[in-house]
């Protein structure tokens, strides 16, 4: 908690996997209905749930039947901050997400309805301390593990199997030093490379980004000159572009007041990182903590925690940035906004309040956002929040 105390002042101041079951498997009933689902790490201390919602046709949102559904471990019933702390599989069978306050990985089954059911066995060890991100490519699974300022930060494998069990990969454990506060962990699109944000102290060797290149049995290799220096202070949330999964983009919270930027890199397949043309790229907010990228790789959206608003930039032809602009939240400043989420159709964009426990709705149309009417939709009581998923 200390070491997330010491981000939100910054803030202030503001190769490709067999998966040869997965491949065989049937997609599941709740994407068969065409139905979209939207889910939040509720983050709740003692048992952890996750909140389901429906998503409908203007982008509201309705509560799943029976919502929310206990995960099979612990939250941390205290804020945390980072990206992907919740995952859905691209078959849309299983949500993952990490129980902070038990030290765990829950896997729960999606019903036909959205509702979720636990896997029997399903929630296991995060090999670690404090998990606070998962990647998923295939049956190919990594979690950062935050650990607790002097030990357990790590990122550490696993395959995650047809019955919903995770298997640890022997090996596969990359330790972190007691400074690193990773923020993120994610693959690109064709699961070739995984990269992991080390968010850092107020020391800027900290402030770090680890590539790798994934082999075939899962483990991964350093690319050479890894971890690379951020580009800024704090970095944060990542996302490949999932039109070229050699882009990678990075956003930095911690520079100060009007401050935030975004950085953007190419990924060789080694893991190599190069900056693209004038990176990092001025938002004039602060704390830029969570990007997404559309669907069709044209635009980004960083979400500033600092100055509750979140910026849109346009994706050049070369992977450069250019800002458009940026756009409140109706909801005013001081709710922390989070993690964010396209949702599959693209027409909508969801972010995590966690001072409202909320999740807040934005209609996208390219790189414009227009937040829905009406008030932000409620989460669980208890609830604090720090990631959400769409299926």
């Amino acid at each position: 908690m200390l070491r997330f105390m010491v981000r939100l002042v910054a803030m202030a101041g503001l190769p490709v996997l067999a998966a040869t079951a997965f491949a065989s498997a049937p997609l599941s009933a709740a994407a068969a209905t065409h139905e979209t689902h939207i889910y939040v790490n509720d983050n709740t201390a003692g048992v952890n749930t996750i909140a389901a919602f429906t998503e409908n046709a203007d982008g509201s949102l309705t509560p799943v039947a029976g919502s929310p559904f206990t995960t099979g471990g612990a939250g941390k019933g205290a804020i945390v901050g980072s990206q992907g702390s919740i995952q859905a599989t691209a078959d849309g069978r299983f949500i993952l997400a990490v129980d902070a306050g038990s030290n765990e990985i829950s896997v729960l089954r999606i019903r036909p309805n959205g509702s979720l059911a636990q896997v029997p066995g399903g929630t296991a060890s995060s090999g670690g301390i404090e998990p606070i991100s998962i990647a998923i490519h295939g049956d190919l699974v990594y979690v950062a593990n935050e650990g607790d300022g002097t030990s357990g930060s790590n990122y550490t494998g696993f395959r995650l199997q047809v019955t919903g069990r995770l298997a640890p990969i022997a090996g596969s454990t990359v330790a972190l030093p007691a400074t690193a506060n990773p923020g993120d962990i994610l693959f690109n699109s064709t699961g070739k490379n995984l990269v992991g944000v080390e968010v850092g102290t107020t020391d800027p060797s900290t402030f770090r980004i680890d590539s790798f290149a994934v082999g075939a049995g899962g483990l991964l290799t350093a690319a050479s000159g890894s971890p690379f220096a951020a580009q800024s202070a704090g970095p944060f949330g990542s996302e490949f572009s999932p039109a070229d999964p050699s882009r990678l983009y990075v956003s930095n919270a911690h520079a100060g007041a009007g401050n935030g930027t975004v950085s953007a890199f190419n990924v060789a397949s080694s893991g190599s990182l190069s900056s693209i043309g004038g990176s990092p790229y001025a938002d004039g907010q602060t704390a830029p903590c969570w990007v997404e990228v559309t669907h069709d790789g044209r635009y980004l959206f960083a979400v500033n925690t600092g100055s509750t608003t979140i910026s849109s930039y346009a994706i050049q032809a070369d992977g450069s940035l250019a800002v458009l602009g940026s756009t409140p939240f109706k909801s005013g400043a001081g709710i922390r906004p989070f993690d964010a989420r396209v949702d599959p159709s693209g027409h909508f964009l969801y972010v995590v309040d966690a001072a409202l426990d909320a999740v807040s709705a934005f209609a996208v149309s390219g790189g414009s956002l227009q937040e829905l009417t009406g008030p932000p939709f409620a989460l669980p009581s208890g609830a604090t929040p720090f990631g959400v998923a769409t299926v």
